[in-house]
């Protein structure tokens, strides 16, 4: 049985403007991106009540950052003007690769959070709060949206995606022990095998993936690329799920599409809240199951078309008979 919730997700870390070339040697085409706010457009595009923290400039790649969420139906009243510019992510796509990201960050927007912006965010109507990538590990913001998840967890459910850039993150000193700190808060973990490779070399998923589900008692999804997931829980051992068939046009966003497809699954199933935290742990491994395979789907249909463009609740229920 679906249970609907009044309170909303909350999505907290960097909106980031992709600079995308249409063709090899082309111009570029400037589209709203960035993980989390990606995950946001998706949960709102999936009918769930979505809020985007936030700290958006006022240049023009700002505004059109802002309008991309406003547009999608984000509320973005709790997302704050900054006075510095935007960031950018050049991408690139190789031949037969994953897309690779020139990400030019310094004195923007996204990682100049303080503990007074953060204290002024409302967290009385959050039923979840995602987080994810560079702004948990970019200093100086990074600790006060350590703060903040601290301070979520008492009535919400912590969501987390390390989205690791390793080009980046490897010049941050405690990157990788802020990271780890994440995934032991957080209920619900989506991570990359490649991620995983960085943060833990060598490391293998399943064992992985158990581990911390033994450590923390939530969710832990590992995504293998085409080879599917791995997800385990504290009531379904590690379990290997294959990806849905696509003919892949671009897998920009995938991820962040998969991510908000899970997040929406646990919403709509009533297990999203701190004071649902013991049913989130005690559910099946077929609704685990199931939530996982909703999320297939979205990523698939996000692979079938250029850049992060997660489905809507409508193109999501017509995969069922595709």
């Amino acid at each position: 049985m679906r249970i609907p919730d009044a309170r909303v997700v909350a999505v907290a870390g960097e909106a980031i403007v992709d600079l995308v070339a249409e063709r090899p040697g082309g111009a570029y085409l400037a589209l709203p991106g960035g993980s989390p706010a990606n995950v946001a457009v998706g949960l709102a595009r999936l009918g769930v009540p979505t809020r985007m923290i936030a700290r958006i400039g006022e240049d023009p790649f700002g505004r059109t950052l802002r309008d991309h969420l406003v547009r999608n139906g984000v509320d973005t009243r709790a997302v704050a003007a900054a006075a510095e510019p935007s960031s950018v992510a050049f991408v690139h796509h190789e031949e037969g690769g994953p897309p690779t990201y020139d990400l030019r960050l310094a004195g923007t927007a996204d990682w100049q959070w303080t503990a007074e912006e953060l204290a002024r965010v409302p967290l009385g109507d959050v039923a979840a709060l995602h987080v994810g990538s560079l702004a948990m590990v970019l200093p100086p913001g990074a600790e006060a949206l350590a703060g903040l998840v601290r301070r979520a967890r008492a009535t919400a459910t912590i969501g987390y995606d390390p989205n690791c850039r390793p080009d980046v993150m490897a010049a941050v000193p405690d990157a990788r022990a802020r990271i780890e700190a994440l995934l032991r808060t957080a209920d619900v973990v989506k991570i990359s095998d490649a991620d995983l490779e960085w943060l833990r070399p060598g490391a293998e998923p399943r064992r992985f993936a158990a581990g911390l589900v033994e450590e923390t008692g939530g969710v832990v999804i590992v995504t293998l690329g085409a080879e599917g997931v791995l997800v385990a829980a504290p009531r379904l051992a590690p379990l290997h799920l294959p990806a849905r068939a696509v003919e892949v046009v671009d897998t920009v966003g995938a991820g962040d599409s998969y991510m908000s497809a899970v997040l929406a699954g646990l919403y709509e199933r009533g297990l999203l809240g701190a004071e649902r935290r013991d049913a989130l742990r005690a559910a099946p491994g077929s609704v685990i199951s199931e939530v996982c395979a909703e999320a297939a789907r979205a990523a698939a249909i996000t692979c079938g078309r250029r850049g992060a463009d997660p489905p809507t609740r409508a193109e999501l229920a017509a995969s069922l008979t595709t």
